[in-house]
This record gives structure tokens, C-alpha cells and sequence, in this order.
């Protein structure tokens, strides 16, 4: 059996992309942070599931409902949220004291409605910031344009931010360059930390359809290996980026580097192996999120050894074989941010509407 502590002794921590109440109450979280799991990341799927999947959460719901009848759908989601994300964070906070503030986070989204909008994320952030109100809590921002200039902002303003959905490695460069110009700006830089959430299984899922299209032996070689490659691009900048002047300058002055994260690392095909994208990803100062089964997989089976930075010659052959293909990367990793703020949104709907249908359920109300 493979052990987290393998991986965090090669410098990658694990954090768990899922929450429930059940896990909190029950100490589910408190045995995994024995066993190695340094984190906890969120999202509007996950808080849908955990909220309308049981009777855990009807009581608070109840007295929410009580408390302040006028409370709002979004008011009444948020105030669930929180709740978790606070107890998450309790738990998790020997950790963060363990390490400085390196490690144990929870991390919560701002509404995706808000993607393309840097204001009003920002006002969003600060308001889940001031309501969460833990040192180890992390606000998540999209990656898009508009959230990469509400992440400067808010880091800035001294606020821990994750910024999720990146998908392209120029992208990330712009997250890193954000990174470095909010840090600069920020009052008290030691005490911000950040992680930039690189999306992994997905790349696979749009470009191996691709592939196959075109049917070729050197295009079906390719399948399975564009999302690592692509990923370990990422990781190589971010190297490269801590050499710049400016970032040395604050990593000289104490600052927590930004680590990159690696998401959506459950592998979709049932073709490829269950960790592959564990297993081909490890490495000093990177954090993997990994849902409950992927997790449990590499447990049971995974192999825990050093591997972002192998072969790096292959990763950018490979990356260059898709042109003569005719497939475009840039316009692969922007159609992967467009639906993916899309299904963040669809996502985020559902949970409103599984809310206030749970409201009728245990309070006979709606709230609003």
C-alpha cells in the first residue's frame, strides 16, 4: 500500500476535493489528516451532493429557516457553506500551525455567476473571507482574464486565494505575473498563501476525441499523454518562474511560493490506469486534490515516486506533434475554460435549486 506521507516526503501535499457533514462529525477528516491529507478543496457539485443527498444537514436548515425567514436562497446556501468550510478548517488547523501556514487549507468558491466580473468577485471573496474567518481558508476564483485581476486584487489585499479552472500554461503564467504583482503590493506578503489549480483529466477527455478523429498511429500514440504533458509544462515554468528577480526577491523576504495543484486528476477513461494522474505527477511543492475514490485507489495501489520533471524532452515533443495534427492547444484549453465556467455555473444553479427543494421538505418554506 502506497502512503501519503511518501508523497509529502517527495514534497507534494494531498488534499481531499470533498466535503460532507457526515465526514466532519463522524471524525472521517480527522482520521485522513492522520493518515497524510494535508487539505480540503470544494466546489457547488460537491456542497449539492452532501446537502440534498442526506438528512445531515436538515436541522440547519431548520433553524436557518427560523432565524431569519427572509434569508435568501443564496443567503441560506452560503450560511451551509460556511458552516463546513469553519469545522473543515478547525480540524485542519494543527496542520496549517504544524507547517508554518504551508499546508492545511480549505478552500471555497465565490458564485461562478461572478467569473467574468473582477468586482464583484472581489466583493464576494472578502465577504467569504470575513465570514469563514480562519487564517487557513482559501478563497477559489475562476481563472479567467477578469479572475486573474480579482486575484491580484485580493491578494493585495492579504486574502488566500486558489485560483481554479486554469487550464492553459499561458494562463498560468498570468496567474504567476498576478501572483507576483498583488504579493508586492500586499501589507503583510509572509502571511498570504495561494495555489494555482492546473486542471489535468480534462485536456485528456478533449484532445483524445481528437485523436481519434484523425485515426493515425502517431495521432492514437498520443492519447493519454497530452494532459501530463501539458501539466508538467506548467510545472516546469513554475521553476523557471521562481528564478525571475522579482519572485526571488520575495521568496528572500519569506514569502510562501504559489504551489501549482494539480485538479480533475480522477481519470475519466477507463482505458488508462486509475492513478495515472497521481502517479505521473509528484513532485517538490505541488499539492494533488483527489476525490474520495481516486484516493482510496492509490491507497491501494498506487506507486509514490518522483516523476513531474520525467522526460521532459518527450512533453514537448509531444506537445508539439499536435500542430502538424492540426490540433490547437490554445483553442483546446479556451473551449476547457469556457465549459468549464459553464458547468460551474450550471452546477452552482443546482445547488440553489436543491436547497430551497430541501427547504420545502424539512421547513415546509422556501427560503426568500
Amino acid at each position: 500500500m502506497a502512503s501519503l506521507h511518501e508523497l509529502n516526503r517527495l514534497g507534494q501535499s494531498i488534499w481531499l476535493d470533498f466535503i460532507d457533514r457526515n465526514l466532519l462529525s463522524k471524525g472521517g477528516l480527522a482520521r485522513l489528516v492522520e493518515a497524510g491529507v494535508s487539505g480540503v478543496t470544494t466546489n457547488p457539485t460537491i456542497f449539492h451532493k452532501a446537502i440534498t443527498g442526506s438528512a445531515d444537514y436538515d436541522a440547519s436548515i431548520r433553524a436557518l429557516i427560523q432565524r431569519d425567514p427572509s434569508m435568501s436562497p443564496e443567503q441560506l446556501t452560503e450560511a451551509l457553506m460556511v458552516a463546513d468550510v469553519q469545522s473543515a478548517a478547525d480540524v485542519l488547523r494543527p496542520a496549517f500551525e504544524r507547517t508554518a501556514g504551508a499546508d492545511g487549507y480549505v478552500s471555497l468558491e465565490v458564485s461562478p455567476d461572478l467569473a467574468f466580473d473582477a468586482g464583484r468577485t472581489v466583493h464576494m471573496a472578502h465577504q467569504l473571507w470575513k465570514a469563514v474567518d480562519r487564517p487557513n481558508v482559501m478563497i477559489k476564483v475562476p481563472g479567467t482574464r477578469e479572475g486573474v485581476d480579482a486575484f491580484e486584487t485580493l491578494t493585495a489585499d492579504g486574502i488566500n486565494v486558489n485560483v481554479t479552472l486554469l487550464f492553459s500554461v499561458a494562463r498560468y503564467e498570468e496567474v504567476v505575473r498576478a501572483w507576483t504583482r498583488g504579493l508586492s503590493r500586499a501589507a503583510k506578503p509572509q502571511s498570504v498563501a495561494s495555489v494555482a489549480s492546473f486542471f489535468v483529466s480534462r485536456v485528456d477527455g478533449k484532445v483524445d476525441t481528437q485523436l481519434e478523429a484523425i485515426g493515425t498511429p502517431q495521432a492514437l500514440a498520443l492519447r493519454g499523454r497530452i494532459a501530463i504533458a501539458n501539466a508538467r509544462l506548467a510545472y516546469e515554468r513554475f521553476q523557471a518562474h521562481r528564478a525571475d528577480p522579482a519572485v526571488a526577491v520575495l521568496l528572500a523576504r519569506g514569502v510562501r511560493a504559489q504551489r501549482p495543484l494539480w485538479a480533475s486528476t480522477s481519470t475519466k477513461n477507463p482505458a488508462y490506469r486509475d492513478v495515472l494522474y497521481v502517479e505521473t505527477l509528484i513532485g517538490p511543492d505541488t499539492v494533488n486534490t483527489l476525490p474520495p475514490d481516486t484516493l482510496d485507489a492509490f491507497l491501494d495501489h498506487g506507486e509514490a515516486r518522483a516523476t513531474i520533471s520525467s522526460d521532459m524532452v518527450r512533453v514537448h515533443g509531444d506537445l508539439a506533434a499536435l500542430r502538424p495534427l492540426g490540433i490547437d492547444m490554445d483553442a483546446v484549453t479556451a473551449q476547457l475554460e469556457s465549459e468549464g465556467v459553464a458547468s460551474f455555473a450550471d452546477s452552482w444553479q443546482k445547488l440553489l435549486d436543491g436547497v430551497k427543494a430541501k427547504c420545502l421538505q424539512v421547513a415546509g418554506a422556501a427560503p426568500g
